[in-house]
C-alpha cells in the first residue's frame, strides 16, 4: 500500500483475517461519504458473523470546512481528526476493517489517478466482495466522480484478469439525487433496521457537523423523502430508503464510456417525460378543440 495510508481492523481479529472475508465493500471519496452511501451495507453486516463491511475512503480529509470549535485547527490538524473520527465509525459499525488511502483531492482528480485505480486493484483482489457500494456517476463532486471512475476501472481490470464480478455494484447519492434516473431503473435499498446505529454513525463526525454542514440531518431526511416519494399511490413500505443506480453491467462492459452509460441513461429519462407531456399536452389540445364552437 501506498505512504500513509491505513487498515484499521476494529475488531482486532486478526486471527479470522476479516479483510479477506469481506463480503460488502464501500469505496468512498471522504470520510463520512461510506456512512451516506452505503449504509445499507454497513447495516445488513452489523451483528453478523457471516458478512462483513470493509470500507475505503480515498482522500486524505483536508481541504473540507472548518468553522466553530474547529476554526483554529490547521489542515494536518483537522486530517487527524478526520481519519479519526472515520475509525470510530468503524467501531460504531463494527467493520471487518477500514482502509484510508491518504490521497489528496488534487491527485485523484488528475496525475494520481492511476495510482488510485492500482491501490483500489489490490483491495479488491484482497477481499473479494459480492457486493460494492461506490458514488454514483452523475455526482456533483468532482472528488466523488473521480473516486466513482477509478472504482469501475479497477473492477474493470479485475474482470479482465481474473473473470471476477461482484454479484452487485451499486453507484449511489451523496452529492445530488438519481433524479435523473427512471423511476423503474432505481434500485431501492431499504436502510429503515436499527434507525440509531444510522444516527450513530453519522454523528460521529463531529468535525463537520459542527463547522455547520449537518450531514447527519440531511442524509436522514433524504432516505425518509426518498422512502414518502417513492411510490405515490401505496403507502410507505419502509421508513428510510436509499436509491442507487445499477453499475453492475457497466464493469462488465469494459469497452462502454461512463459518459455514455449515463448520457444513455438521461436520454431514458429526458424521452419519458418528453413522452408524457406530449400525451397530456395531446389529450388537452383534444379536449379544447371539442369545445370550440
Amino acid at each position: 500500500m501506498r505512504l500513509g495510508s491505513e487498515i484499521f481492523e476494529p475488531l482486532e481479529k486478526r486471527e479470522l483475517n476479516l479483510l479477506s472475508r469481506t463480503t460488502h465493500l464501500g469505496v468512498g471519496a471522504h470520510q463520512d461519504d461510506l456512512e451516506i452511501m452505503a449504509l445499507h451495507g454497513i447495516l445488513q453486516c452489523y451483528g453478523s458473523s457471516e458478512q462483513w463491511f470493509t470500507g475505503v475512503t480515498c482522500t486524505d480529509g483536508r481541504g473540507c470546512i472548518a468553522e466553530g470549535p474547529y476554526s483554529q485547527c490547521s489542515m494536518e490538524e483537522l486530517a487527524q481528526i478526520r481519519r479519526r473520527e472515520q475509525r470510530d465509525a468503524a467501531v460504531i459499525g463494527q467493520y471487518a476493517a477500514v482502509v484510508q488511502l491518504n490521497f489528496s483531492s488534487a491527485e485523484i482528480q488528475g496525475a494520481g489517478a492511476p495510482s488510485l485505480v492500482q491501490e483500489l486493484l489490490q483491495l479488491l483482489k484482497t477481499t473479494r466482495p459480492r457486493i460494492i457500494y461506490t458514488h454514483n456517476p452523475a455526482d456533483r463532486h468532482p472528488t466523488h466522480i473521480a473516486v466513482c471512475v477509478a472504482t469501475i476501472e479497477a473492477l474493470r481490470q479485475l474482470f479482465l484478469e481474473t473473470g471476477h464480478c461482484p454479484e452487485q455494484v451499486y453507484g449511489c447519492e451523496v452529492w445530488g439525487s438519481l433524479d435523473w434516473l427512471p423511476e423503474e431503473e432505481k434500485l431501492l435499498l431499504d436502510v429503515s433496521s436499527r434507525p440509531n446505529l444510522s444516527a450513530a454513525l453519522l454523528g460521529v463526525f463531529d468535525s463537520q457537523i459542527s463547522s455547520g454542514k449537518r450531514y447527519d440531518l440531511a442524509t436522514l431526511g433524504r432516505l425518509r423523502s426518498n422512502s414518502t416519494y417513492c411510490e405515490p399511490r401505496k403507502a410507505d413500505a419502509s421508513e428510510l430508503l436509499a436509491f442507487a443506480v445499477d453499475l453492475t453491467s457497466l464493469v462488465q462492459q469494459t469497452e462502454l464510456r461512463v459518459c455514455d452509460f449515463v448520457r444513455a441513461a438521461i436520454g431514458r429519462f429526458q424521452d419519458r417525460v418528453c413522452n408524457a407531456l406530449k400525451k397530456h399536452g395531446e389529450n388537452l389540445s383534444q379536449h379544447l378543440n371539442s369545445h370550440r364552437v
